[in-house]
């Protein structure tokens, strides 16, 4: 990773975000040249210069909706974090078309300029809510994962390298449920859950930087990485952080599904996993190379196992709530709220 990183200014779309800002923390205590900062809330982004204190962050106002903003972004880098996106679930069911236009649309432009800047690399992020997915953030960034492979496979021959990496649920990241657990707990109010028996994977920021370096050093054109996780039920979950901020035991209210919500979470379909490596802590999907000429497959096609299931959250290691406990408390956030 030191090679491709010492003396490149890298980009980080969506810059300003929960994984943008852990990533620029962790570039910076690299050789790097420059770390460019790429969104459109000024807000976050003086926030984010104030609290950093770097020379080497630069800061590009814009949305990646927008090719023009984003060719202003791209030129000069070497390597690109994209991590834009729209991901709140209930706000996709209800705004699917913005979802689009940010998800696919805005990837799409940043793959574009990437290529025709000669980018050396390009590492896409998504989610399980990609795989089988029901909610409109889900197919939008299964999408997205599709036309990342498209322009793998369109321009294989170029110098720019374009994978994917799929994680789960990453903990005490903007939007995610257990800051607001927390929350809830602190401030004596029921924490609020849709299903006792549904199922998360538990992934921290920094395993999701550990999946992206490991994505940019290993990575052939259209590779699609996932870090194993662990998982527990939502209620065990609710019972840990309970436990831990001295709650009471019966604050649990059980209020139903969200809008677009599932019972469990895939990082892997069944299909993907019969053809996926296994690299220790990661799987890797090699891209499916194959064009439209299809005569020769109809005669020799490819072999699938069936045996394997779809890699989900019900089906990963699942944690009970003291060893939810643990994990959590490997949570920087978490030590800070209780003063460890």
């Amino acid at each position: 990773m030191s090679e491709k990183i010492d003396g490149s200014t890298v980009l980080i779309t969506g810059g300003t975000g929960s994984f943008g800002s852990t990533m620029a923390k962790h570039l910076l205590q690299r050789n790097v040249k420059e770390v460019r900062i790429f969104s459109r809330d000024e807000a976050k982004q003086d926030t984010m210069r104030h609290s950093l204190g770097d020379q080497r962050v630069k800061f590009v106002i814009g949305d990646t909706r927008d090719p023009e903003c984003v060719d202003r972004a791209v030129r000069g880098a070497d390597l690109i974090f994209h991590a834009a996106a729209m991901k709140q679930v209930p706000s996709g069911e209800f705004f699917p078309l913005e979802a689009v236009k940010t998800n696919i649309n805005g990837s799409a432009n940043v793959l574009k300029s990437a290529i025709e800047n000669e980018v050396s690399g390009v590492v896409c992020l998504s989610t399980d809510k990609a795989v089988y997915p029901i909610n409109a953030m889900g197919m939008s960034k299964a999408l997205m994962e599709k036309t990342a492979m498209a322009f793998a496979r369109d321009y294989q021959d170029s110098q720019t390298t374009i994978s994917v990496t799929r994680y789960g649920n990453v903990m005490y990241s903007r939007g995610s449920v257990i800051p607001l657990f927390v929350s809830q707990i602190k401030n004596g109010r029921p924490v609020t859950i849709t299903d006792p028996t549904m199922t998360r994977f538990l992934m921290s920021l920094t395993e999701s930087v550990d999946l992206v370096e490991y994505a940019f050093t290993t990575a052939r054109t259209g590779d699609l990485f996932v870090r194993k996780a662990p998982a527990s039920t939502i209620h065990d979950l609710a019972v840990a952080l309970i436990e831990l901020f001295d709650g009471s035991a019966d604050q649990v209210q059980n209020i139903g599904f969200r809008h677009g919500e599932k019972l469990f979470e895939s990082l892997l379909s069944q299909e993907e996993r019969a053809k996926a490596d296994d690299c220790g802590d990661y799987f890797r999907v090699p891209l499916d190379a194959r064009d439209l000429n299809y005569s020769l497959f109809f005669e020799e096609g490819q072999a699938r196992s069936s045996e394997l299931d779809a890699y989900t959250s019900h089906n990963t290691q699942r944690l009970d709530v003291e060893q939810t406990k643990q994990l959590l408390l490997t949570i920087p956030e978490i030590r800070k709220e209780l003063a460890i």
